[in-house]
């Protein structure tokens, strides 16, 4: 063979090598007197640090839902000390942000400032929670678009199947609901939410994580100085328990001349913190978690009746979920539905093949360590992970576990996650044209 046809001859490819063992970051812990646990993480790859409070603000009933929105929309919008447009000001000067986001168990306030200005987020941050003045005009003006972002919202199929799913799964729970109703933002006075800033964000119970370029000892001494005026008489909230689900006949929610149908599949899945939570993870992603998953094989690849069908593990503090999602035109709805069936059974039924189980464990694998190679990526995955009560050293210990499963094991942990015979599901829809092919397959009752 001559040296050019030597050089364009095909070549194996070589096996992935198995991944090495993560090295931890330094990390520092304290409990400040006002109850607030304050966990400190080294990370200088660039000189920033990031900050991840999370408040355990649960939402117990309907009427939580709409204020926990507005206490997301309001809570930087001014101060006692400073109005919205010098909170801002004194943000960009550190090089930094703040922002707030929720859900049924807790608010979180992200933010990250220039190495420097560490002692300064933290008093300004400080300043949020302790005086957030909730200005009337300012918060009615944020109500007012809020409610036409929820309007837009709950206009959209998807979201009308997220929820009618969330409902069916867990009834009157607060995590059967992810929106309020425009009017109930509306009718939240903007004068309560001092108030309820004062109940329901407090610091027993509090969770704050600092991820960067830092002195994780120095840290914490930075946060005890800073945070030390913030205080509450309250302590943490959390939902209520979670009842188990009631499997019934699907649930069609009619959507008139609507050319997709929306498919929500899923059930009850384990939380991170049981033995069996990394079968669990290969099996999702393997059924339907990752690109190459079968069911994206099947429905997307192979037949294409949908563009971005997926599965995904969903955690709250008092339940764990595993969700299928597939929109799909209307005609094919119900052979769809079949295909989803298929794959849930596939699984239960027979056990992978090895050659499955390893390249999806480290797909997981890989895409862990990418998730928590960047400093915010760090904090997210560590406030979540300290929140559910484990630490650091899971970062370590969870590869080697996902890379321990065997074929056996995802057969085993299929069984409970993907019976089809346990699953729940909905399905928005036009009613008119996809009832009777659904109902050839199982009972259907309208919504």
């Amino acid at each position: 063979m001559s040296p050019k046809a030597k050089a364009l001859a095909p070549r194996e490819v070589p096996g992935l090598a198995r991944p090495r063992k993560p090295r931890l970051p330094t990390v520092a812990e304290r409990v400040l007197p006002n109850g607030l646990r304050v966990v400190a993480v080294r990370r200088p790859s660039v000189p920033v640090v990031h900050v991840r409070l999370r408040v355990p603000t649960a939402v117990r009933r309907d009427e939580d839902l709409a204020r926990s929105a507005m206490l997301e929309r309001g809570m930087l919008l001014g101060t006692a000390e400073r109005s919205q447009g010098e909170l801002a000001e004194a943000l960009q000067r550190i090089g930094g942000s703040l922002r707030v986001s929720g859900d049924a168990d807790r608010l979180l306030l992200a933010g990250e400032s220039l190495r420097a200005g560490l002692p300064e987020l933290l008093r300004l941050l400080t300043e949020v929670l302790v005086g957030a003045s909730y200005p009337r005009r300012q918060v009615e003006g944020e109500a007012a678009r809020l409610a036409d972002q929820l309007r837009r919202a709950w206009s959209q199929p998807g979201v009308v199947a997220d929820e009618s799913w969330l409902r069916r799964m867990y009834g009157g729970h607060p995590y059967g609901r992810e929106h309020p109703d425009a009017d109930e933002v509306l009718a939240v006075p903007p004068a309560s939410l001092r108030a309820a800033q004062r109940r329901r964000v407090v610091p027993d119970g509090s969770l704050l994580v600092l991820v960067g370029d830092l002195t994780p000892a120095r840290a914490l001494d930075q946060v005890a100085a800073a945070m030390s005026g913030w205080n509450s008489t309250g302590g943490p909230s959390r939902v209520p328990a979670v009842r188990p689900a009631q499997q019934g006949p699907l649930l069609l929610v009619d959507r008139p001349g609507a050319v997709q149908s929306n498919l929500r599949v899923g059930g009850p899945a384990p939380a991170r913190t049981d033995p069996s939570y990394p079968a669990a993870e290969v099996t999702n992603a393997l059924y339907g978690g990752y690109f190459s998953s079968r069911l994206v094989m099947n429905i997307r690849e192979d037949k294409g009746y949908t563009y971005s069908p997926r599965s995904a593990l969903r955690h709250g503090a008092a339940a764990s979920c595993l969700v299928t999602s597939a929109d799909v035109a209307t005609e094919v709805t119900a052979p769809a539905l079949v295909e989803v069936g298929y794959e849930l059974g596939r699984l239960v039924s027979l056990p992978p093949t090895a050659d499955e189980v390893a390249a999806t464990a480290q797909y997981l694998v890989g895409i862990l360590a990418l998730s928590t190679a960047t400093q915010a990526g760090l904090a997210g995955t560590l406030t979540a992970l300290l929140a559910d009560g484990l630490d650091v050293t899971w970062l370590r210990e969870h590869p080697a576990a996902l890379l321990a499963v065997t074929p056996e094991d995802v057969h085993e942990a299929a069984q409970t996650l993907l019976a089809p015979a346990t699953r729940i599901t909905t399905v928005v829809g036009d009613a008119a044209r996809i009832e009777t092919p659904l109902s050839a397959l199982t009972e259907v009752v309208r919504a």
